[in-house]
């Protein structure tokens, strides 16, 4: 991986972390995104009840689909691959919403 899509990555990860803290949740970066025995994933996200590992992914235009499908007017998106488990797709404030005990 080239020095832009690191730079890329970790501005990202810095934003997830950036909004989590937003929503008085504790949130860091997971040294070298990973890559260690330390930690998985990217970034920790925590209330006083659980702790999520996230794995953060930028694309350019990788996503379009996805995001096209969100903005129909819903507020909770699932997709599935055959064989494999259904994935929830929503927007990463409302994530956060729901750990702080604050989504309506």
């Amino acid at each position: 991986m080239g020095k832009p899509s690191r730079d890329k990555g970790a501005r990202f990860e810095r934003e997830i972390v950036a909004i989590a803290q937003a929503h008085d949740l504790n949130a860091v970066r997971v040294p070298l995104s990973g890559a260690t025995t330390f930690a998985k994933g990217d970034v920790v996200v925590s209330n006083d009840v659980d702790s999520w590992t996230i794995e953060a992914k930028k694309r350019a235009a990788g996503f379009r689909t996805i995001y096209r499908w969100l903005e129909k007017d819903c507020d909770l998106l699932v997709i599935g691959a055959d064989r494999k488990a259904a994935l929830a797709v929503l927007p990463l404030a409302d994530f956060f919403d729901l750990l702080a005990g604050r989504h309506t």
